[in-house]
């Protein structure tokens, strides 16, 4: 699967906003080349709402283990809830996880944000591209769901 696969896939959620900042628009230099996916249905940046999912394409700083600086390679991080997170990892949001987090093709606790319940997978290939799509769809029900909770309030 490749990045704009990715990219193409989640966009076509209704409602979906994807933010990808680059050089001229404000946005910090290093997370120039990376994605942002929000549930946002009337097309505006939310505010004080983080992303339901990203795309990474370079190590930043704290987070270097998914070794991003290989040539062509991405990372896509998913806020997928804890009864996703407990599927596929086989524990609980902080506690330790033994997959290499540079491994490609394989779905692992976010290196970061594991223990806010986030799963990540390095270049999305055969066996994980089903268990993305998957995980990308849950994420944006439960960020609509989220939605629809405020604008109800």
């Amino acid at each position: 699967m490749t990045m704009d696969k990715v990219i193409e896939f989640v966009k076509s959620f209704d409602g979906t906003l994807a933010v990808m900042p680059g050089p001229g628009d404000g946005s910090p230099e290093i997370a120039w080349g990376d994605v942002f996916f929000y549930y946002a249905p009337d097309g505006a940046m939310p505010k004080a709402t983080q992303p339901f999912a990203t795309i990474v394409t370079k190590n930043y700083p704290d987070d270097e283990r998914s070794r991003l600086d290989r040539p062509g390679s991405f990372r896509v991080n998913v806020a997928a809830g804890k009864p996703a997170f407990v599927e596929w990892t086989g524990h609980q949001p902080g506690e330790p996880d033994d997959i290499d987090p540079s491994v490609t093709d394989t779905v692992f606790a976010h290196p970061v944000y594991g223990s806010l319940g986030w799963l990540a997978v390095v270049n999305p290939g055969p066996s994980t591209t089903q268990a993305t799509r998957n995980m990308l769809r849950k994420a944006y029900e439960l960020a609509r769901s989220r939605y629809e909770r405020r604008m109800s309030i």
